[in-house]
């Protein structure tokens, strides 16, 4: 197996362990009669099994697990193009696999429908609060952006590498806990397509937000990274000054 390959089984392994603990959690647990998880338990879900397989999984493949943090990582100029669309059909496929599964375990308790809430994201009346399409867009762009920046940050040479997952997986938590009530928090296209597929209707007529939003936040977090970067060497080498020519 190549070592592309190899990376691409786990991507899809890690998205699958993010949706089935996330989404799971959110369909079977949050709303259980009077000791149901709420929207505390379910970021929690989505953080934690995040930071579960960042151990896991980061020396393999870096644990991206999320088409916007790829993408964000290219545009950082941290990860190679050509393997960006790779990572991204392993995590949808990951997720897909994932709300799959969740549907064939609700479905075993009696009324169930999937039509009901079934983890998916939206905006207006699909929104858990009501809130309008702007306000998801901003949510998904903003929050989106912030959570690719603690991953870039939190992975740099300067920062203590054993504690990036726990930096990461919080990061998620925190998003998970604002923008719930917005959209039900994507933050991860793939996230939102594993439900959106199994549940159809309106979740997978509004899923393009949560592709072009995820993904525009990521990028600007990307970009952001390699413009300071770009203007850090540019200071260094001006500081430094010109090297002296080498006599022979």
């Amino acid at each position: 197996m190549s070592d592309l390959s190899k990376k691409t089984v786990v991507e899809a392994l890690g998205t699958f362990w993010l949706v089935l603990c996330g989404v799971g959690t959110a369909v079977l647990s949050a709303k259980f009669p009077q000791t149901g998880v709420g929207i505390l338990g379910v970021s929690f879900a989505f953080g934690l099994s995040l930071l579960t397989m960042a151990y896991a999984i980061g020396g393999i493949s870096g644990c991206h697990i999320n088409p916007a943090v790829t993408v964000g990582l290219w545009a950082a100029g941290k990860f190679p193009g050509k393997d960006v669309l790779p990572y991204v059909v392993a995590q949808v496929a990951g997720a897909i696999a994932a709300a799959a599964i969740v549907f064939l375990i609700a479905n075993g308790q009696p009324g169930f429908s999937v039509h009901a809430g079934f983890g998916t994201n939206g905006f207006g009346a699909h929104s858990p609060g009501g809130y309008s399409f702007i306000s998801g867009l901003i949510a998904e762009v903003v929050f989106t952006a912030m959570f690719v920046a603690v991953i870039i940050g939190s992975t740099s040479k300067i920062a203590p590498a054993r504690l990036a997952p726990l930096a990461i997986g919080l990061a998620l938590f925190l998003a998970n806990l604002a923008v719930i009530p917005v959209t039900n928090a994507s933050i991860n296209p793939a996230r939102s397509t594993g439900p959106a597929v199994i549940a159809g209707g309106a979740a997978l007529g509004q899923l393009w937000l949560f592709w072009l939003a995820p993904l525009v936040g990521g990028l600007i977090a990307g970009g952001v990274y390699s413009l300071v970067r770009s203007k850090a060497r540019a200071e260094k080498r001006v500081v430094a000054g010109p090297r002296e020519p080498r006599h022979v």
